[in-house]
């Protein structure tokens, strides 16, 4: 028995160690970590389980009979992240430069079944050169069934992608699948074709980072949502996230011990938003002063940056917080922000994360580009959104609220649980000037002096329809609340709402605006 133990040992150490020194030189010498330290760097010290870590491939062509390292180019398994199981695999970029083959396949598809089956989190750690083109149309299938698993798992546990290498065709398609990508700069790329394809087909030149990179992802396209420096940060950030969300779609999200207290007054607040609605302020500084310590996880951070999506924990609790930003663009709804708002909606919906929105938006951003690229069916996205879900919602109007964005954005007639209104709020059909201008046509064209008319009848329209109480007078809004105790009306109002329920009609699946 002792030296079956030294050889299992020893069989251990090799696929530990990797295929060479060589290869971890390399690994090294690119800026990146190994697989092996970033699950350290992941998971808590000394909870690593691996699964199948003397698995090899089987296939022969191409020179791979003589070639078949341990754990096939994937390190699997299990441990927990502040004490609370978390499933990961992680490409070894060593072997075969983290090239997917069936072995290598199956051994994720496994960790991802075990993942659903326990219901805990799933992370990939992805540094892979795609498909294992030695291995032809069996690494293709491997991929199909990654996409399948991820597609079943989308709302029943979180699924976080994080990108440390290179990520291109089909193997992009997974990380798009799943909840949350991190990307790393200098490091992470992602792409469907590469460079050298484009500029064969269309004649574009770019280099790598040009096409894919992590600020490319996280400020244009849109695919990743956080974006860092390092691996060590971004590895301390998954863990952070991962701290805010519950292990499934059947448990609440952990509570944190909190000492901010409930009722805080954040008298700042009366300082940070300007009463007259044409000022722009940072809605940053107004989550801050509201959520407990100051902190919160803000989710695509660089992109669609009119509208802000963060999770925060308001007395420990976790919040799902969508803003209008008034610092962009006005704070006005467009595609990309209603694309964004959408899918961070239903992910808190999907996680039993309650949502506050605080607005202060003049609108649908208007032109022919947001027309003709459908602003129509991607708004109704963020309007799907709201109206299906069944967490508790509360919204508070801080400033502006007109016309379609202010139904959109979680009023009370499209199912929020509670609204309420600072007393700078104005919400109408449109503002007071353009109201004037349409219903007043007439008049102040037939005018001695058209600007007076014009201003008098703009007075007039503010002072009866919208006036900071009018909303409130009809039932649209639940009360009118001085800003400095918006953190315990919130706090209270959702300590209220722990115990909703809501059931929703008897249905496959729906079918949302595309």
């Amino acid at each position: 028995m002792i030296g079956l133990v030294e050889e299992l040992a020893g069989l251990k150490r090799q696929a530990a160690d990797g295929p060479s020194e060589r290869a971890t030189e390399a690994q090294r010498a690119k800026g990146k970590l190994t697989a092996r330290e970033r699950i350290a760097l992941l998971l808590d010290p000394g909870t690593f389980q691996e699964v199948e870590p003397l698995r090899r491939h089987r296939a022969t062509e191409f020179g791979l009979l003589d070639n078949s390292p341990y754990t096939d180019g994937v390190v699997t398994g299990w441990g927990a992240v502040e004490g609370r199981t978390v499933f990961v695999y992680a490409h070894d970029f060593r072997i075969f430069g983290g090239a997917l083959g069936e072995a290598h396949a199956h051994k994720i598809h496994k960790i991802m079944d075990m993942a659903a089956t326990a219901g805990a989190p799933l992370v990939s750690l992805n540094d892979g050169a795609g498909a294992r083109i030695q291995e032809g149309v069996m690494a293709l299938a491997g991929y199909g069934g990654i996409f399948q698993r991820n597609t079943r798992a989308s709302g029943v546990i979180p699924q976080i992608s994080v990108m440390l290498g290179p990520c291109a065709g089909g193997a992009a398609y997974s990380p798009a699948l799943t909840d949350f990508v991190f990307m790393v700069r200098n490091t992470s790329k992602m792409f469907i074709t590469g460079p050298d394809v484009i500029r064969a087909v269309t004649g574009e030149e770019i280099d790598h980072d040009g096409l894919g990179g992590a600020d490319v992802h996280a400020g244009t396209s849109g695919v990743c949502h956080f974006v860092y420096d390092d691996e060590e940060t971004c590895l301390e950030q998954v863990r952070y996230l991962l701290s805010l969300l519950p292990g499934n779609n059947r448990e609440t999200p952990p509570r944190a011990d909190c000492d901010d207290p409930a009722e805080r007054r954040c008298e700042a607040l009366l300082d940070v938003v300007p009463a007259h609605g044409n000022l722009p302020y940072d809605m940053r500084r107004v989550i801050e002063e509201i959520v407990d310590y100051g902190e919160h996880l803000e989710v695509h951070e660089s992109w669609a940056t009119n509208l802000i999506c963060t999770l925060a924990r308001l007395d420990g609790h976790v919040v799902g917080i969508v803003a209008s930003q008034p610092q962009s663009m006005a704070g006005v709804l467009n595609i990309e922000a209603s694309e964004k708002g959408a899918r961070f909606v239903r992910f808190c919906d999907a996680f039993s994360i309650p949502l506050v929105t605080l607005v202060d938006v003049p609108g649908f951003l208007p032109g022919v580009s947001q027309e003709h690229n459908g602003i129509i069916r991607h708004g109704a996205k963020l309007l799907y959104a709201y109206c299906g879900a069944t967490v508790p919602r509360i919204s508070v109007i801080l400033r502006k609220a007109y016309g379609g964005a202010y139904i959109v954005m979680d009023s009370r007639s499209i199912g929020a649980d509670l609204s309420f209104a600072w007393p700078t709020n104005e919400i109408a059909v449109m503002g007071a000037e353009g109201a004037a201008n349409v219903i007043f046509r007439r008049e102040i064209a037939a005018a001695d002096d058209p600007d007076t008319m014009r201003d008098a009848l703009v007075k007039e329209y503010r002072a009866k329809l919208m006036h900071p109480y009018y909303a409130a007078e009809r039932g649209l809004v639940d009360d009118v609340i001085d800003p400095a105790e918006t953190r315990g009306v919130l706090i209270r109002s959702l300590d209220m709402l722990r115990t909703k329920h809501a059931d929703l009609p008897v249905r496959k699946h729906g079918n949302p605006p595309q």
